[in-house]
């Protein structure tokens, strides 16, 4: 596994970097819309930060701006 520039995020900071509420960030995974999460323990779950990048930049650019 490559662990370049690789961190693992819990859902506050997820939130912050994507801008988008937990129950939007729920309801996509659930869609399959947005990066599943990973167990770290019996009780906490992170995201791939590679991963939440990936997702934000296929994102599509507003062009109004």
């Amino acid at each position: 596994m490559n662990t370049t520039s690789q961190r693992m995020l819990r859902l506050p900071e997820v939130r912050d970097i994507t801008g988008v509420s937990r129950s939007s960030i729920y309801k996509w995974m659930d869609e399959g819309k947005f990066p599943l999460p990973r167990k770290l323990s019996e009780r906490a779950i992170a995201w791939d930060s590679r991963e939440i990048a990936e997702w934000v930049d296929s994102r599509p650019v507003h062009e109004e701006y």
